[in-house]
């Protein structure tokens, strides 16, 4: 066999062609190009974004629809420094993301040399907010590190991982070798006798609820078993979609609302799974299931999840699909008698969101009703989201919302959905957010447009920072800073070189997302209310 010497940068690509990685997102810098040499001819398409926080957001949201790892290639420096608001977010809400940046050359780090790009330690900047940062200190590590990483995006909970690679590894000489994924080991499942012991606190239930979150993602399928079982289901913003939420059972995604505080508390089972019910999902609420009787069952990869924020009475680590699996097996076994679900219990959550309905209810039913039944929804943390989508866009499981949830991030809806639709190009997708979000992030539009991507983008205009305009009155503070100018939105976008149009009202938006579907790029829709 013949070798050929060249640099570093193929061990990187190389490796992620192993591991069946076929889209990045990212810019090239002075001191990643040795990764650009290899990417032509690998198969990887590269989707070149206008600012590295759009790429790590375009990453998020291709992993969340996908279910793949998002990949996203930077420079050193302010390249890597710029993503890592879009790494926390894939931190907070548990999303699998790579980022790969070269790092200063080996025995620099932290000597204040005046190196270009340099940061006083990148690598511990990138680890404060990622799953980890891995520095590796010859080419002959990456294939294995990669496979590391890889792995523990099948095996762990999965975060995002910062892969550093010292520019003398990265433009020095490798041997090329063959580079190969890991067999993976199957998902993990729980010792018999804790789902015996589960199995039998439900079967002895009078009103159990089972409260799914983002680490159910992968268990659709055995959390409706559950839900035929009359067992009711409520989900977190992160688990919205896993049981279609039209099912009898499904409580929809309202965790936050004072009437699922009260189903919460009234249940005399409550199952977790897949979620830290932490005051993302709570908004400053409790939860705490109360009665003499109530248990607490937690079901979860990550053994340090277990009592956070509610205290455990039952444990069970393990991949939620397999430990529900097993759960639905015993309870038929034991002839489990299929619980009468009260439709008052999804009125009663139901009209605690019309509360907070504004106008935001009657766009997601326009928009819902003019688009095909699995169109990926990429919000933002804008009221239109938060108060809107989540509760009146009922999703099955092959939709999926792209919202960032645990770190309330501006900016990301636009990214992610570009994401999305490099992820899955026959799927639709539209993006659904409001002005000051989309100020963060309005130059990916040109990406979209470059791509070809025909995304409806529709800006709901409230004036501005509407909510904390909001909390401010609420305190007794004069508005400030929250009021902003309105730019001329649909005429931004075309001079971008995407489409721009105006809904004059509700039923505009509809019509002209309907047929922005079908356009040859992305179409702004601009609204205000």
């Amino acid at each position: 066999m013949t070798t050929d010497l060249i640099t570093g940068g193929a061990a990187v690509i190389d490796a992620l062609v192993a591991h069946g990685v076929r889209d990045v997102f990212g810019i090239p810098g002075t001191h990643n190009l040795e990764l650009y040499r290899y990417l032509p001819d690998s198969g990887i398409r590269h989707v070149v974004t206008r600012h590295e926080q759009g790429a790590g957001y375009a990453a998020d949201g291709y992993a969340r629809t996908s279910g793949r790892p998002g990949v996203l290639i930077t420079t050193s420096g302010p390249g890597i420094t710029n993503a890592i608001t879009a790494l926390a977010t894939a931190y907070a809400d548990s999303v699998p993301v790579l980022a790969i940046s070269p790092g200063p050359v080996r025995g620099t780090v932290g000597k204040d040399i005046g190196w270009l790009h340099e940061v006083k330690d990148q690598q511990a900047a990138l680890d404060a907010v990622c799953g980890r940062s891995i520095r590796v200190e010859s080419a002959d590590e990456i294939p294995e590190v990669v496979a590391a990483i890889f792995e523990g995006f099948a095996t762990a909970r999965p975060r995002p991982v910062h892969l550093e690679i010292p520019v003398d590894v990265l433009e020095g000489t490798w041997e090329r070798r063959p580079v190969a994924a890991r067999p993976l080991p199957g998902p993990t499942g729980a010792h018999p006798a804790a789902v015996e012991e589960i199995a039998a606190a439900l079967d002895g239930s009078a009103r159990p609820l089972l409260i799914v979150g983002g680490g159910a993602r992968r268990a659709g399928e055995q959390v409706r078993a559950l839900a035929d079982l009359g067992i009711r289901v409520l989900s977190t913003v992160n688990g919205k979609g896993i049981l279609d939420e039209d099912h009898p059972s499904s409580l929809g995604a309202g965790i936050r609302l004072e009437a699922a505080h009260a189903l919460i508390d009234d249940a005399d089972v409550v199952v977790v799974v897949g979620s830290e019910l932490g005051d993302s999902d709570l908004w400053g609420g409790v939860v705490a299931p109360g009665g003499a009787h109530r248990i607490v069952v937690r079901i979860d990869l990550d053994p340090a999840q277990m009592h956070k924020n509610v205290q455990a009475d039952l444990a069970l680590v393990g991949d939620a699909s397999v430990v529900l699996a097993d759960l639905v097996e015993v309870l038929r076994s034991k002839a489990f008698a299929a619980r009468t679900v009260d439709p008052a219990d999804r009125a009663a959550v139901d009209a605690g969101a019309e509360a907070d309905a504004g106008p935001w209810a009657e766009i997601q039913r326009v928009l819902r009703a003019a688009l095909p039944g699995d169109t990926v929804v990429a919000g933002d943390s804008s009221q239109v989201t938060y108060y809107g989508t989540v509760h009146y866009w009922p999703f099955t499981p092959s939709n999926r919302l792209l919202y960032p949830t645990g770190y309330a991030t501006l900016g990301y809806g636009l990214p992610a959905a570009i994401g999305a639709k490099i992820a899955d190009p026959a799927r639709p997708v539209v993006a659904v957010f409001g002005d000051g979000a989309a100020m963060f992030s309005i130059q990916e539009l040109i990406t979209a447009t470059e791509q070809g991507l025909p995304i409806p983008v529709v800006i709901v205009d409230n004036g501005g920072y509407a909510e904390i305009r909001e909390q401010m009155v609420d305190r007794g503070i004069a508005p400030q800073a929250v009021d902003l100018a309105r730019p001329d939105m649909p005429a931004l976008a075309r001079a971008i070189g995407a489409h721009g149009a105006v809904a004059e009202d509700v039923e505009d938006l509809g019509r002209l997302a309907a047929e922005a579907l079908s356009a040859d790029r992305p179409t702004l829709i601009y609204h205000a209310v």
